[in-house]
């Protein structure tokens, strides 16, 4: 187990209830609202990868997700997710077996984030999509935490952070394209109390969450192109 996946294993119930703090209520919801605007609307199953304590899967419905740490897993099945122990850069599952991989949170605390995207993209449909939620490196949020971080905060001294551009390209790498994007969180992280944002079209530069919905180059709309490393 990594230093990051012991992190998770031994604070799960502490990383969980911020979901229910006074600052982190209005936020993630906030982050639920903006993932759902590029959600597709009907095919499924999906799939969570670094599904964590289950609080995206469950708000957004997901039927399945992945955690390299057992614990969190537990909070997450009890929430209702089929959960399976695994690292999201060896997911335990055929190709093209979901509609949707949801990555929320998740790139920042990657050792191998293009593997994670190689393998998300891999256990999709062809027409299916991989959909991030992240905050922004560059952005009043990313600075925000990555200053908690370099003073030694528990979980973001172990994050790091990406601006836009890095996240097209490690999209691009792993045969990906933004088909969508949304973006909130144009409040100020000095200054709560927090309110719960509506999410905007687009990638507005004052706002530091974005849910980014990819598709797999060359393979929109059509159901013969098989994903790479899969049999014909």
């Amino acid at each position: 187990m990594s230093a990051t996946e012991d992190l998770f294993e031994r604070w799960a119930p502490q990383y969980d209830a911020w979901f229910d703090s006074a600052d982190g209520q209005p936020l993630f919801e906030s982050e639920v609202s903006c993932i759902r605007r590029v959600l597709p609307t009907k095919c499924r199953p999906w799939l969570e990868v670094g599904v964590g304590t289950g609080r995206f899967a469950q708000a957004l419905g997901v039927e399945v997700g992945i955690d390299p740490a057992a614990r969190p897993l537990s909070l997450a099945a009890g929430r209702g997710v089929t959960v399976v122990q695994a690292c999201g850069e060896a997911l335990p599952f055929a190709c093209s077996q979901f509609e949707v991989a949801l990555v929320v949170v998740t790139l920042c605390f990657a050792p191998q984030p293009l593997p994670l995207l190689q393998e998300s993209a891999r256990v999709l449909t062809d027409d299916g999509r991989v959909v991030l939620g992240l905050v922004l490196a560059d952005r009043p949020w990313g600075h925000h935490y990555a200053r908690l971080g370099e003073a030694g905060h528990r979980f973001y001294s172990r994050a790091r952070f990406y601006t836009m551009e890095e996240v097209r390209q490690l999209a691009a790498e792993a045969g990906l394209t933004i088909a969508a994007a949304a973006c909130t969180l144009s409040q100020q992280p000095q200054r709560p109390p927090f309110v719960v944002e509506d999410p905007r079209d687009g990638l507005d530069p004052r706002a530091s969450f974005v849910a980014v919905s990819l598709a797999k180059v060359g393979a929109q709309g059509s159901r013969k192109t098989r994903p790479a490393g899969c049999p014909a």
